[in-house]
C-alpha cells in the first residue's frame, strides 16, 4: 500500500513537472510570437513612413516647381517680349497648380485633425441630392477631359438629413474624383442615391475602372496608402482621399464599404442615418502605425 502511494505521488510529481514545462514553453512561444508581431508592425510602419515621405516629396515638389518655373519666366521676360495670350495661359497654369497644391495641404491638415480626434461636425439640415449634384457639376469638366461619362441616378425626392454640408461635400467629391481618376477613357462613373427601406440614405459611386484586389483595398483605406507607389505610377495623389472619406462618414454615424474586382471596376457605398443627432460622436480617429 505504501508503494502504491509513493507511485501515485511520483506520478503526480512527474505530471506537475511536465505541466510546468509545457506552461513555460507556451509562455515562451507566446512571447516569441508577440515579439515577431511587433517587429513586423514596426517594419510596416517604417515602410509606410518611407513611402509617405517619398510620395509627399514628389507631390509637393511637382506643383511647386511648376509655379516657380512659370512665375520666373514671367518675371524675367521683358514686358514688350511677352505675348499677352501667353501671360494669360501661364497665369492659368500657375492658378491650377496652386489649387492642386492647396488640395494636398488641406488633405494633410484634415488627416492630422482626424488622427488627433479634433475633427468636429457643424450639423444642420442638408439635402444630399443637392450636395451630390454640386459635386458632379464641379467634376464634370474633369470627367469630360478624361473621356469618362458621369451618370446621374440621384433620387431627386430625397429627404433632408442632419449633417455637416462641407464634410459631406468633401466625402462625395473625393469619391467621385477618385472614380473619374481611375476610370479609363470611354468608361462610366455612376452616382446613385436613394432611401432604403430601413430609412437610411444610401449613396454609391460605381466606376468601370481598373478595380482593386482585397489587399489593395486595405492599402487604399490606410492613411498615405498608395496602390501604385512608384514615381512613374499612372495615378498621382496623396493617398488620403479614401481614408478621409471613410473617417468623415463614420463621424456622421454612417457606414463605408468598398466592393471591387480587379480590372472590372469599383463601387464605394456610403450609408447615412436619416437623422444624425446633435450628440453624435464628435471625434473620430484613424489608427496609424507608430513611426518606431
Amino acid at each position: 500500500m505504501l508503494g502504491v502511494s509513493r507511485s501515485v505521488a511520483s506520478n503526480k510529481s512527474l505530471v506537475g513537472s511536465y505541466s510546468k514545462q509545457l506552461s513555460d514553453l507556451i509562455i515562451h512561444r507566446r512571447a516569441e510570437l508577440a515579439e515577431r508581431a511587433m517587429r513586423v508592425e514596426a517594419e510596416r510602419a517604417n515602410q509606410i513612413k518611407s513611402q509617405f515621405i517619398a510620395n509627399m516629396s514628389h507631390e509637393l515638389r511637382t506643383p511647386l516647381n511648376a509655379i516657380i518655373g512659370f512665375s520666373r519666366f514671367l518675371k524675367e521676360k521683358k514686358r514688350e517680349d511677352i505675348d499677352p495670350e501667353q501671360v494669360i495661359e501661364f497665369c492659368g497654369y500657375i492658378n491650377e497648380t496652386a489649387d492642386h497644391l492647396l488640395e494636398i495641404i488641406n488633405d494633410l491638415l484634415d488627416i492630422s485633425k482626424i488622427q488627433a480626434g479634433k475633427e468636429q461636425l457643424q450639423c444642420q439640415e442638408v439635402l444630399v441630392s443637392e450636395v451630390l449634384s454640386a459635386c458632379m457639376t464641379l467634376l464634370k469638366i474633369r470627367a469630360v477631359d478624361a473621356g469618362v461619362t458621369l451618370v446621374d441616378e440621384i433620387d431627386k425626392g430625397l429627404p433632408t438629413i442632419i449633417g455637416d454640408p462641407v464634410k459631406l461635400r468633401q466625402i462625395f467629391s473625393n469619391l467621385i474624383s477618385n472614380a473619374v481618376k481611375f476610370t479609363p477613357g470611354g468608361g462610366t462613373v455612376v452616382v446613385c442615391a436613394k432611401i432604403q427601406n430601413s430609412g437610411e440614405l444610401y449613396v454609391s459611386i460605381s466606376d468601370s475602372g481598373c478595380g482593386m484586389s482585397e489587399e489593395e483595398i486595405e492599402i487604399a483605406l490606410s492613411p498615405f496608402g498608395q496602390v501604385q507607389s512608384n514615381f512613374d505610377r499612372q495615378y498621382e495623389g496623396t493617398g488620403l482621399g479614401l481614408p478621409i472619406a471613410k473617417a468623415l462618414t463614420e463621424l456622421h454615424s454612417g457606414t463605408f464599404e468598398i466592393l471591387s474586382e480587379k480590372d472590372k471596376g469599383t463601387s464605394v457605398r456610403v450609408t447615412l442615418p436619416s437623422a444624425v443627432s446633435d450628440d453624435a460622436p464628435e471625434k473620430q480617429s484613424i489608427a496609424v502605425p507608430n513611426d518606431s
